[in-house]
C-alpha cells in the first residue's frame, strides 16, 4: 500500500478522479498473465487488490507486489516493451488505463504531465534503492524493511501529502467499485 503513495501524494484530487473515470476495473484470475516480457504494452496498470509476482526470463521471481503498485510505468516512460512477466498470484483487481488515453492528457495538460511524472520518478526512485538494498549493496548504510522509512529520505511533498495519498486511494476505490 505504501508504494501508492508515491504516486497520488504527488497528484492533486481532480488529477485521481480523472484516473478513476479514464481507466477501468479488471480482474485478472489466478495465474493470469497481466504483463508479458517483450510483448509491447498498451496500458498502464494499478494493482487494487490482491498480490502479483514479477519475474525474468532467466532469472525467475525478482519482485512480489501487492495492493497499491503501478505496474507498466518503465514501458510508458521509454516506449519499449517491458524486460519482465507479471502473474497474478490469486485473483487481482487493477486499475487499466490505455497508455493512449494517458499520453493524450500528459500532452494536454503540462501541470498534470509534471506532477505524474514526478510521481513516477519518485516512485522508481524507491523501487530502484530497494532493489540496490536486496542485492546486499550499500553495505553499513540503513537497512530498512518496505514499511519504513528515514526521517528525510522520501520527498517532502510526499511527506507532506501521505494523508491525502491514503484517502485518494480509497476514493479511487469506492469510485472503481460504484459506491
Amino acid at each position: 500500500m505504501r508504494k501508492v503513495l508515491f504516486i497520488l501524494g504527488q497528484l492533486t484530487d481532480d488529477d485521481v478522479e480523472w484516473l478513476a473515470k479514464t481507466g477501468h476495473r479488471r480482474k485478472v484470475p489466478s495465474g493470469g498473465v497481466l504483463i508479458e516480457e517483450g510483448k509491447a504494452l498498451e496500458s498502464l496498470y494499478f494493482l487494487l487488490d490482491g498480490h502479483m509476482n514479477v519475474s525474468v526470463r532467466g532469472v525467475g521471481t525478482v519482485a512480489n507486489l501487492s495492493s497499491g503498485e503501478i505496474m507498466g510505468e518503465i514501458s510508458l516512460i521509454d516506449s519499449r516493451p517491458p524486460s519482465a512477466t507479471v502473474i497474478a498470484d490469486g485473483d487481482c483487481v487493477v486499475l487499466d488505463i490505455a497508455r493512449d488515453d494517458l499520453n493524450v492528457r500528459l500532452n494536454a495538460d503540462p501541470a498534470f504531465a509534471a506532477r505524474f511524472y514526478k510521481a513516477v520518478a519518485t516512485f522508481l526512485s524507491d523501487r530502484l534503492r530497494g532493489t540496490v538494498r536486496r542485492m546486499g549493496f550499500g553495505a553499513g548504510s540503513a537497512q530498512l524493511s518496505d514499511d519504513e522509512e528515514l526521517e528525510g529520505e522520501l520527498d517532502i511533498l510526499v511527506l507532506d501529502n501521505i494523508h491525502l495519498a491514503g484517502a485518494r486511494f480509497d476514493r479511487l476505490l469506492k469510485s472503481l467499485n460504484g459506491e
